[in-house]
């Protein structure tokens, strides 16, 4: 199982921060961290980055968004540490653009966010470049997800689905797990989990149903600015949650009914006449 530490935007714009995070991602056992890249004008509308909104950059959306975005500069240092730390990092891109600009730091994987799960064009960008590619199925239904999934299959790009649901933070009892089997089931592929939810039993029950991938948000605090911090878990509860999930995963065995030796030195005790 690959697990994804989820720094999103959660470094809040600060590179210090970033970094901090992706080692506090390597402590916990993270395979990879993940990073959000978004150009702003062609994710949101004037209107839209033009309203009121508080926040540590400013008093529009656009201030806020801006704040939270890192451009060339940045990357190359998240690039940089990241070898240095001995870690792998990707990013999901909000906009064709944002996925061009990516592709310079040659990352290995792709992930299509849920709220991107019907942009045609950047689904094609993102499939052409035939790099195992993560997609999330929060707020989708079947055909949309089928939709999506026929543009990889028609470029012959790896990937496999996550289910999601798209609340932040998630409760435990919307979770929906064995939609993992639905999934599976419907479309023939790996499934993994992206989870939103504040805890940890939540990944820890997908696991149980055999995931292929585990992703969660990460964060230094959860009471920090951002809108992704309460559904992230911290350094030590992710790495609680890293080592449970191994727990389970070694625990799941191969499903072959057989008999160990040392249940057969038991048997002999406790069945010793027959």
């Amino acid at each position: 199982m690959i697990i994804t530490a989820e720094i999103g935007i959660n470094h809040n714009g600060d590179i210090n921060l970033a970094k901090k995070l992706i080692d506090g991602a390597k402590y916990a056992g993270a395979d990879m961290v993940k990073f959000q890249k978004r150009t702003i004008d062609k994710v949101y509308s004037k209107d839209d980055l033009d309203k009121y909104r508080e926040s540590p950059w400013g008093t529009t959306n656009r201030q806020q968004k801006e704040g939270l975005e890192f451009g060339y500069k940045e990357y190359q240092e998240i690039n940089k540490h990241c070898i240095d730390v001995g870690i792998e990092w990707f990013a999901s891109c909000w906009d064709k653009d944002s996925q061009i600009f990516i592709r310079q730091f040659n990352t290995k994987k792709n992930k299509v966010a849920s709220a991107m799960l019907t942009n045609i064009d950047l689904l094609e960008c993102i499939a052409e470049e035939k790099k195992h590619t993560f997609i999330s199925t929060g707020m989708h239904t079947l055909d949309e997800i089928k939709n999506c999934l026929e543009i990889f299959k028609s470029q012959n790009c790896p990937f496999e689905l996550m289910h999601t649901v798209s609340t932040y933070p998630m409760k435990d009892e919307d979770a929906n797990l064995l939609m993992i089997k639905t999934l599976r089931d419907t479309f023939n592929c790996d499934v993994g989990y992206s989870g939103h939810e504040a805890g940890r039993a939540v990944s820890v029950g997908a696991a149980a149903l055999g995931i292929t991938s585990l992703e969660r948000h990460i964060t230094l605090d959860r009471t920090m600015y951002g809108s992704d911090q309460a559904a992230s878990l911290e350094i030590e509860g992710f790495k609680l949650m890293v080592n449970y999930v191994r727990t389970v995963e070694k625990a799941m065995g191969d499903g072959i009914k057989k008999i160990s030796e040392e249940e057969l030195q038991i048997r002999k005790k406790l069945s010793p006449i027959f």
